[in-house]
């Protein structure tokens, strides 16, 4: 099954990553690639994007649980000729565990990425992002076109 596959490979990714940066890195360090622009700056986050709704680890832990539930009961309905729905829902299933693990471990998620204008974030949230992405333009435009052939 390519999706556990896919999933476990951003799992195996997002976590030695934040292994590397915890390990390397002091709390609140920060270390310009760009400066300026785009820097490695170790924070953890207690909340969802942009730091909302903070401290509400076991209400994250359940959303991302279900999530993953989720994921596992539709997959195997989505049509195999559906790659790039496939693709996101694999995305999106290993950037959720890779996050769900920090949460379980600690109540936080490791975040590193920092472009200065936008904030920090991690590989399990560019694997959401892009699987969400791909899941959207699916349904918008490859639905779409079926119910008008319809």
């Amino acid at each position: 099954m390519p999706i556990l596959i896919l999933a476990m490979a951003v799992v195996v990714i997002d976590q030695w990553s934040k292994y590397y940066i915890q390990t390397h890195m002091n709390l609140g360090m920060s270390i310009p690639v760009i400066p300026s622009v785009f820097h490695f700056t170790y924070i953890l986050n207690p909340g969802a994007a942009f730091g909302i709704l903070e401290n509400q680890r076991i209400f994250f832990v359940i959303i991302g649980l279900i999530m993953i539930g989720a994921v596992l009961y539709l997959y195997p309905r989505i049509p195999a000729k559906m790659r790039l729905l496939r693709l996101g829902t694999g995305l999106m299933m290993g950037g959720a565990v890779g996050n769900v693990i920090d949460r379980i471990k600690t109540g936080f998620v490791v975040d590193f990425f920092d472009f200065r204008i936008w904030p920090v974030f991690n590989i399990a949230d560019i694997a959401i992002v892009i699987g969400v992405s791909c899941i959207i333009y699916t349904l918008v435009f490859t639905v779409e076109k079926k119910d008008e052939a319809n």
